[in-house]
């Protein structure tokens, strides 16, 4: 999934991925150290080490240029709920809404590219399911 899903992301013109992390201590740190260096995070729930949720709480920032989205083939009311209080933008079912997915990344490189210079392109983390 996650080789098919940087495809995706990659042909959303004006999109690169500038991170991919197999567990919460290889996000968090990339984080840390480079927390204005991304526009958009598409974060898994369920990662090789750790969670996702605890991911999203590293991913809120004062920027609210930044967006995240979670997503997961786990589509629980109460999953949603926890990462719509961690502060994810968007919330998808990997299964069943990759469509949506798409559109809603479309549409953010969209708005980054209308308000950046020419040469500056939306930068993705990206984190891998395990």
């Amino acid at each position: 999934m996650r080789e098919q899903l940087k495809l995706v992301l990659r042909a959303i013109p004006g999109t690169r991925v500038v991170m991919e992390a197999s567990t919460q201590a290889q996000a968090c740190e990339w984080l840390e150290k480079h927390g204005e260096d991304w526009d958009l995070a598409v974060v898994d729930l369920f990662l090789a080490s750790g969670n996702g949720l605890n991911v999203l709480r590293k991913c809120v920032s004062p920027n609210v240029q930044q967006k995240v989205v979670m997503i997961t083939n786990y589509q629980r009311d109460r999953v949603e709920a926890h990462a719509r209080a961690a502060g994810v933008d968007a919330f998808f079912d990997k299964t069943t809404q990759l469509e949506d997915l798409v559109d809603f990344c479309s549409c953010e490189a969209r708005r980054l590219t209308e308000q950046q210079p020419v040469n500056r392109q939306p930068e993705t983390p990206l984190e891998k399911p395990r």
